[in-house]
């Protein structure tokens, strides 16, 4: 349903996956005909400006993944308005609707809404522009950004807009275009903000003079969750540029003109630390402790044979490139924030608890964020800025450091997992996956309040559902560890699938069978068998390669959608792996950006690179090891593939997730091609760890 709100402008809404507001005259009426003089909270609205901008304020969050382009390219699309034309600013935290920016579904929920309104203001403003000329409506037609008459008359969409905004029914259709006339959804475009993030314009949070906030850092323990004991901070003080030092929530922080004397005061504070409660434990600990918390496997069919591995993940930090910054403004009465969040409702509603203030009088501005892969969906930094600025009576520009997030910030829990394929008469009749996890026990002091991550025992899907496999089932349990945990793209299919699909390879090979022709013979969909096939021919499976060198396949569902992967490596060094090449292949249903998904599966390909061959956290003694991108080594361009494609599947059907649907099989794809390039069973991830 799509409702005109009322305004002097042409601007009409539409409910965001949430009931749709009720409105005086609204039965037997026409969606778009309905006059809705309440807010916008739940909608995603459109205004066409008298300056000929068309601005949707977008209930979700851009971290990279190019979700204000693909609104961008829907609206323009079905406005037919230049894609320069369109604004997509991000809406602040509201108190309805839906605002969250996860799970891969912001193009699949804002695609049908967003091609509803521009379509809705479409026929209003060509019905606007037939009768100030006097014109059957239908012989009219819009062009960039404006309506075109047969005689050559035009007007832009912002000199109609104000007549526009007093259409109750339109003369045309509002229908939104058959994908057989669409000229920009499904058109290789670039960033709309790319020039803006390359030259500098772009504004994250650390970039906002919002508030007059003052650079502001945190001096943390050195085990996770240590305890301050004491603290002198003569010298600090009396070090230029420091305008406050403030205890709060077991950590010292310290205000200054500059970040860099921020830091510098912060190095010459004198803490005495408690260390923190997982101080007793380290990486071989943990890790026995996981595999105790497997659950007993299930007795196989009788006179079947048996593949099986045992499989570690390790911690994983999300390290997004753009360091978790947070400006918070707290006062007695009020209170304002600006940070990056997929989650600023939630945000918000714990700000507001955090300081003691009504949620209305709390204000979360939603700003870009530079990366994320699940980590700003949890708001550490702004609870923490929160608290800071109330006590120091003072705006705030918190900034964690890399060492900071990678030390004390959320990461991807680590597991242990036992998986068993029983084969009998050359094929799989049973597949079980078991596994245990990390999850995260919580202090009784609000730390669940920013988004932990627990995991309840119990039966566990298994994506395995995939392959024809006879009788497939798993369960889970897992072990609680007072450890910040959070999402990481791809959240249990980047560890589950991975060791699922470098079984099915082990399979194959016990039954004397290609992995790629084993595959096609036991996949269940279509859609999946096209991606592999598609990657196996474009990749040159089974090519002639020298020793020490090999190719691995692995492929994915999820989203409604699916991916096949295919990488050849050079291990000619095991302890030095290189990825060569990478080819991907993904049916997503109707692709609105097909550069923006060949991107999201170029990053794919490089966390599976990352976290299959190199990058992982240690837990020593209670503490984090790393504490760089120098010593967390996520791969750099050295470690690049020199060869990488992405191919499109053409498809009609409603859009898909995509940007965590390539994790998995980029995982496993690398796992795979390690172990045929070294001849061995790859068993602990990252493998040089």
């Amino acid at each position: 349903m799509v409702y005109t709100l009322a305004a002097t402008t042409l601007t009409v809404a539409a409910p965001l996956a949430c009931d749709s507001p009720s409105a005086q005259g609204a039965e037997g009426a026409r969606a778009s005909d309905v006059l809705v003089t309440g807010t916008d909270e739940e909608m995603l609205v459109l205004e066409v400006t008298a300056q000929n901008k068309v601005v949707v304020r977008l209930p979700r969050v851009e971290v990279g993944q190019g979700i204000t382009t693909a609104v961008a390219m829907m609206i323009a699309e079905e406005l037919d308005a230049r894609l320069a034309d369109v604004d997509i600013p991000l809406a602040d935290a509201r108190t309805k609707g839906n605002q969250y920016t996860g799970g891969s579904n912001s193009v699949s929920s804002l695609y049908g809404p967003a091609r509803h309104l521009a379509a809705t203001a479409r026929a209003k403003l060509v019905t606007a522009a037939a009768q100030r000329w006097h014109l059957p409506a239908r012989t009219l037609r819009t062009w960039n950004g404006r309506v075109v008459a047969p005689d050559g008359r035009n007007a832009t969409f912002g000199a109609l807009t104000e007549a526009a905004a007093r259409i109750r029914h339109p003369a045309v259709s509002d229908k939104p275009k058959p994908a057989s006339r669409h000229r920009v959804i499904g058109r290789p475009t670039n960033r709309i903000d790319a020039r803006d993030i390359v030259t500098g314009r772009a504004r994250f949070a650390g970039d906002l003079p919002a508030a007059g906030a003052k650079p502001t850092v945190v001096a943390r323990p050195p085990t996770v969750r240590g305890k301050l004991v004491s603290v002198d901070d003569t010298a600090a003080r009396a070090m230029p540029g420091v305008l406050a030092i403030v205890k709060t929530a077991g950590t010292v922080a310290v205000v200054a003109e500059s970040f860099h004397y921020a830091l510098k005061a912060r190095d010459a504070l004198r803490i005495t630390w408690a260390p923190g409660p997982l101080a007793p434990l380290s990486d071989a600990a943990i890790r026995s402790r996981l595999k105790a918390a497997v659950p007993r496997s299930s007795t196989p069919p009788r006179g079947s044979t048996q593949v099986q591995g045992e499989f570690e993940f390790a911690f994983v930090s999300h390290a997004p490139m753009e360091v978790l910054t947070a400006v918070a403004d707290v006062r007695a009465d009020r209170a304002e924030f600006w940070f990056s969040t997929q989650t600023p409702m939630d945000a918000r509603d714990s700000l507001a608890q955090t300081v003691g203030l009504p949620a209305s009088k709390v204000r979360v501005h939603v700003v870009r964020g530079g990366g994320s892969f699940g980590r700003r969906l949890n708001f550490d930094a702004a609870i923490e800025a929160a608290l800071i600025s109330k006590a120091a009576r003072r705006p705030v520009k918190l900034m964690w450091t890399r060492a900071d997030d990678i030390r004390h910030g959320r990461m991807r829990p680590a597991s242990h997992h036992r998986i068993r394929a029983s084969v009998s008469g050359g094929r799989v009749v049973a597949f079980e996956h078991l596994m245990a996890s990390v999850g995260e026990s919580f202090d009784g002091k609000g730390l669940a309040a920013q988004g932990g991550v627990t995991r309840a025992a119990g039966p566990l899907p298994s994506d395995s559902g995939l392959y024809n496999f006879g009788r497939v089932g798993g369960n889970s349990g897992g072990i609680q560890l007072p450890i910040p945990l959070g999402a990481w793209r791809s959240v249990d299919s980047g560890t589950m699938r991975t060791a699922e699909e470098v079984v099915v390879d082990e399979v194959a090979r016990a039954l004397g069978k290609d992995p790629v022709a084993f595959r096609r013979t036991t996949l269940r969909s279509k859609a999946v068998k096209a991606v592999l096939d598609k990657v196996a021919a474009a990749g040159h499976w089974g090519r002639a390669m020298p020793t020490g060198t090999g190719q691995g396949v692995a492929v994915h569902e999820e989203y409604g959608s699916c991916v096949a992967c295919l990488v050849e490596i050079d291990a000619t060094d095991p302890k030095k792996p290189r990825v060569t090449k990478v080819v991907m292949a993904a049916d997503v249903g109707t692709c609105v950006n097909p550069r923006g998904l060949e991107a999201q599966l170029m990053g794919t390909a490089m966390d599976g690179i990352s976290t299959v061959l190199q990058a992982g956290l240690h837990i020593d003694r209670g503490a984090v090891r790393e504490g760089s991108f120098a010593d967390f080594r996520y791969a750099r361009q050295g470690q690049a593939p020199l060869r990488f494609e992405a191919h499109v599947m053409p498809s009609h059907g409603e859009p898909g997730g995509a940007g965590e649907l390539g994790v998995p099989a980029a995982a496993g794809a690398v796992a795979n091609a390690y172990a045929r390039a070294t001849g061995t069973r790859p068993r602990r991830f990252p493998l040089n760890f």
